[in-house]
């Protein structure tokens, strides 16, 4: 599941990502603003990928909305010309390290995302940690942007291997509180 932090008043430009047993939930800020200027109070940050993935980000409004678009858009050609065959959560999250390497050298992303999701053919979850600069590493919890100083210690200290679904869910709730 993807939660999306209510608050229309948070500026954070956050997003963060918590691994469980059987998935990974994603949780983003819906600000868009600048400075002193609130632009938009519902912008998704949360994109889905395919029916077992999604790519959550923080960043510029235009550079985030491009990238997640770009990535949705080519694992779903992907998958069309390749008569159905999806790409696992790793698959994906090295595309998406691979474009983003290969922006650098024209014209940045600045962009900071995780990506996660659930592989059914070897029923595992991952998640995965991209930043601007197209580094990628493959993390039990992670967060991008503002709040990370924050979230992070609430996951160091909660996170534990096998997690549940609520647990997860009740880490992502702490964290936005």
């Amino acid at each position: 599941p993807a939660l999306r932090i209510p608050d229309p008043r948070s500026t954070m430009d956050t997003v963060f990502g918590v691994k469980y047993d059987g998935g990974v939930v994603l949780a983003a800020d819906q600000g868009n603003a600048r400075s002193i200027l609130m632009y938009q109070k519902n912008l998704d940050k949360v994109v889905e990928l395919s029916s077992h993935s999604a790519l959550g980000v923080s960043g510029p409004n235009s550079d985030l909305v491009n990238f997640s678009q770009y990535i949705q858009k080519n694992i779903a050609l992907y998958e069309l010309s390749n008569d159905g065959t999806k790409l696992s959560t790793h698959a994906q999250a090295n595309f998406a390290r691979g474009e983003l390497a290969a922006a650098l050298r024209r014209g940045p992303y600045q962009v900071n995302s995780l990506l996660g999701g659930y592989d059914v053919a070897d029923g595992t979850s991952s998640l995965y940690f991209l930043d601007y600069m197209a580094s990628l590493q493959k993390v039990n919890y992670g967060c991008q942007g503002y709040a990370g100083a924050f979230c992070l210690s609430i996951m160091d200290r909660d996170w534990q291997e096998g997690l549940t679904e609520d647990e997860a869910i009740a880490i992502v709730e702490k964290c936005v509180a």
